[in-house]
């Protein structure tokens, strides 16, 4: 029981690593795209802001795969020590999280703020 519980922990963590990856792969490429749209005169600030907020989606899914695999961890951790690293662990990654979740609102926020803005000129 213990080394499927330790196996489906590791699974959550490959996943989490293929969801981080992936939307690295796609900001990255629309990135590019959007750069490269510089040229034609057609780069979009409005466009960068959501690649970066899509991003952060990804992110945060990928951390929170993490701490779930964390805590099912915690489940055959035995020592003192091992259940002290993998709380910290946590704690930073919760924390990361709270924040990337806070800069994606205030960019979701900016956004919208821009184009009301627009709107009204």
């Amino acid at each position: 029981m213990t080394e499927f519980i330790e196996n489906f922990a590791y699974g959550i963590s490959i996943l989490s690593m293929v969801v981080i990856s992936y939307g690295s792969i796609l900001a990255i490429l629309r990135f590019i795209q959007n750069e490269v749209s510089r040229i034609n005169g057609k780069f979009s600030f409005k466009r960068l802001n959501t690649i970066k907020i899509n991003f952060s989606y990804y992110l945060l899914l990928g951390l929170d795969f993490l701490i779930a695999a964390d805590v099912i961890r915690t489940i055959v951790e035995n020592t003192l020590q091992d259940l002290a690293i993998l709380g910290a662990s946590v704690l930073i990654r919760t924390i990361l999280s709270y924040f990337l979740g806070r800069e994606m609102k205030e960019d979701t926020s900016l956004r919208k703020d821009f184009e009301s803005e627009k709107t009204t000129l």
